[in-house]
């Protein structure tokens, strides 16, 4: 890793230099950095929309037969402000949960302006539907499924985990949920200032039911909140007051901030390249191997 690590450098550099995204260099990097995952299921539709289409990754020993104990199972939604992304930038997350023996699954989800709140949370509502009727088809446990996400997705993640009614409404037990580890998200930021929250969750009535905060419960599934202590686009503030509000419910919470680390900072050292710069992964598979047992 060291070798490769000093690599780094001159692979983003020619990575950069070709049009790649952020997150499309990670990816690539992922590719280069080889976790030992696999792609088991490319665009596998999990509702109506052309959007609702998700990838499984596994670890690279897992096939026919089935693995003899079922896997854990992680869900992922990438970040993007719910106005970009899609998940075949997003493989470097599904391999390094993979690596770690989870099944991960890594869906789109529709984006503004072709949906508004509360449409991107209802997608991530039907993947974990999904999550529970097929995982079991790729070695994965669907009793054990717990959530992850960066930025819009954490918070996409957090809403699932909290608020009960997305997962109750389309017949799923909430407590599927086992427990979620999220990164950077927002989930205490009304009133909105920022164009993007505007735009994706003002035209609401009732913009308290849009935050996470207002669903922290005693009976929450465990939740780890992983946050750069020098974000500046959603501030480290956002897990704190979660965490403060969680705790004071009752619910198990971990709160991490990584000190001088920023916003992309946390879901960057998913790719092997940058895995050194936070604990994230190590934090995450920590937590969601504790709370899956």
């Amino acid at each position: 890793m060291r070798r490769l690590t000093r690599r780094g450098g001159w692979i983003a550099a020619l990575l950069a230099l070709s049009g790649c995204s952020p997150a499309a260099l990670l990816n690539s990097a992922s590719r280069l950095g080889g976790d030992p995952a696999r792609l088991a299921a490319g665009g596998e539709a999990f509702g109506p929309d052309a959007r609702h289409k998700l990838d499984v990754w596994v670890p690279r020993g897992a096939g026919a037969p089935l693995p003899p104990k079922p896997l854990p199972v992680v869900i992922f939604f990438y970040g993007g402000g719910w106005v970009m992304g899609n998940r075949g930038e997003y493989g470097f997350a599904g391999r390094a949960f993979a690596a770690q023996d989870f099944v991960a699954i890594v869906p789109d989800y529709r984006l503004v302006p072709g949906t508004r709140f509360p449409g991107f949370i209802e997608d991530g509502a039907l993947a974990v539907k999904w999550a529970r009727d097929n995982a079991g088809r790729f070695g994965g446990d669907p009793k054990k499924i717990s959530l992850s996400g960066h930025s819009a997705g954490a918070y996409i993640a957090a809403m699932l985990a909290l608020d009960r009614h997305y997962l109750a409404d389309i017949g799923v037990d909430p407590k599927i949920v086992r427990a979620a580890a999220v990164l950077s998200g927002p989930y205490d930021f009304y009133p909105f200032t920022e164009q993007r929250g505007r735009d994706a969750l003002g035209t609401w009535p009732r913009p308290l039911e849009t935050q996470p905060i207002s669903f922290a419960r005693a009976d929450a599934p465990p939740l780890l909140l992983i946050h750069g202590g020098a974000d500046t686009v959603a501030r480290p503030y956002n897990s704190q007051r979660l965490a403060e509000r969680l705790a004071t419910a009752g619910a198990p919470v971990t709160l991490r901030i990584y000190p001088g680390k920023s916003h992309v900072d946390t879901v960057k050292s998913l790719s092997p390249l940058f895995r050194r710069t936070t604990p994230t992964l190590a934090d995450s598979v920590t937590f969601m191997e504790a709370n899956s047992r």
